[in-house]
């Protein structure tokens, strides 16, 4: 791997020297240092959770405080109170066994921190996207440099502060900037680069990160299906969906992109998915989230406008709200609508329907794999059945969207959806190398098997082959 950054600017190429400079001085933390750096962050959090979502709030020219706490600083300290409390068990040698025919050695795999680690985060969570990789990297005890997203300049700003209040500059520190500097930034020498976001920009982290055979992993996105089964009631259904597919007005990569369901309830479920919607939002108030950005407003309606033209229906309870687009269900999609093309990610729910349930999982198969694949069935075979006969990078059952906040469980992406995966113990095994380490007894029998050759080898191998 190259050394020299004299070609990078000054603002990627200094933080990351000095990160350089101070692992290769001082590459071991005991466990004691990693939990004193996990539990500084979980002060500074806790202590300024309020700043959090004001920030955030602002940056996206409303962001439901409520919505912040609960996707974003909740989960964060559940995952740092995770890590903590798993640390010195994650850090221990794992014994493996040893091939009798090399007894009495021993075998053990060895969890060794990679060196300094870059952390790509998006504009959707801000805050739980670049810190939740920050934990799982330094507990695994590494370097972090962090790279917000541009469309966030206040959160940036604010993660900026919280790491220089936490942590001395040569382990950790945020780089902001535009394109330019996320460019320069993913084609730094890297011991491990972390990336959130769109499936395109992942594919140009990849490319840059390979000049250097920087591994990588990439979180990304796609169009995560919903499948309901004919005997599941839509009503209940409905009400789940409604609640993770308006989560950040859709603006989340595990959000439901589109729902599958048996031909003739269409109607039905749209009305009970827009009752729903009307309950938790009767107005566009701060209790919904806006869209980020005028460009990815103006990509939203356009969705919308594409659909419109090909045919659908389009559904609203309400009217929009500056850059607030009421929750939107889309009936009649076809393939050939922008919309079912690309992910969404805001609030509208294209609605197909199937005939019968094998129809509906060669149409899910038939796409990119995604990063969520959700299924409503009360019937466990069925379920088992569809979650076999499915690839994505995640899944639930009879809900959406949870399986991000469990620690215990990985959370990545297959395919166009992503590289690896992290949270909880996959978080800590993505920032390690996996050390294999042979240990040799004083005793040791393979003497016995060097050459010349003879007799003796051939009677072992005999038996052994």
């Amino acid at each position: 791997m190259p050394d020299s950054t004299s070609d990078f600017p000054e603002s990627v190429r200094a933080p990351f020297d000095l990160m350089r400079q101070a692992w290769s001085e001082s590459p071991v933390s005991t466990a004691k240092e990693r939990k004193q750096s996990l539990t500084g962050l979980l002060k500074w959090v806790q202590a300024n959770e309020k700043r959090v979502a004001v920030a955030i709030d602002a940056d996206f020219g409303g962001r439901s405080h409520h919505e912040t706490r609960l996707a974003e600083v909740m989960i964060v300290v559940n995952g740092i109170k995770h890590t903590r409390s798993h640390l010195e068990e994650w850090m221990a040698p794992q014994r493996r066994e040893v091939w009798w025919m090399l007894e009495p050695a021993q075998g053990a795999v060895q969890r060794q921190p990679l060196g300094v680690v870059g952390v790509m985060a998006p504009w959707n969570y801000p805050f739980q996207l670049a810190v939740l990789p920050l934990v799982q990297a330094l507990a695994a005890g590494n370097r972090v440099l962090i790279k917000p997203s541009e469309l966030t300049p206040q959160t940036s700003d604010l993660l900026a502060e919280m790491c220089a209040a936490c942590f001395p500059p040569d382990q950790v520190s945020v780089i902001t900037g535009g394109p330019e500097v996320g460019a320069a930034f993913s084609s730094l020498p890297f011991d491990h680069l972390f990336f959130t976001g769109s499936t395109q920009v992942g594919r140009l982290v990849m490319q840059a990160a390979a000049k250097n055979l920087t591994p990588v992993t990439l979180e990304l996105g796609g169009k995560s299906p919903v499948l309901i089964h004919d005997s599941y009631p839509l009503e209940k259904a409905a009400g789940r969906i409604a609640t993770g597919k308006w989560l950040n007005a859709g603006q989340t990569c595990v959000a439901p992109d589109y729902v599958l369901l048996p031909k003739g309830k269409e109607q039905a479920f749209a009305d009970a998915i827009l009752a729903q919607a009307e309950k938790m939002y009767p107005t566009l108030g701060d209790d919904y989230t806006a869209i980020v950005s005028e460009r990815h407003h103006k990509r939203q309606l356009a969705l919308l406008e594409d659909a419109r033209a090909k045919g659908a229906t389009v559904i609203q309870k309400g009217e929009s709200k500056g850059r607030k687009i009421p929750p939107t269900v889309v009936l009649n999609v076809s393939d050939e609508m922008t919309l079912m093309q690309e992910e969404i990610f805001g609030p509208i729910l294209p609605i197909e329907v199937y005939e019968e349930l094998d129809q509906a999982i060669a149409r899910i198969n038939s796409r990119p794999r995604p990063l969520a694949l959700y299924y409503f069935d009360h019937r466990g075979k069925r379920a088992e059945s569809v979650l076999q006969r499915t690839v994505s990078g995640g899944a639930v059952i009879n809900d959406v969207v949870l399986h991000l906040a469990n620690e215990e469980l990985p959370f990545g992406g297959v395919g166009h959806s992503g590289i690896g995966s992290y949270h909880g113990l996959e978080g800590f095994q993505t920032f390690s190398h996996e050390k294999a380490v042979f240990y040799q007894s004083r005793f040791a029998l393979n003497g016995l098997f060097k050459p010349p050759y003879g007799s003796f080898i051939n009677f072992v191998l005999d038996r052994l082959i």
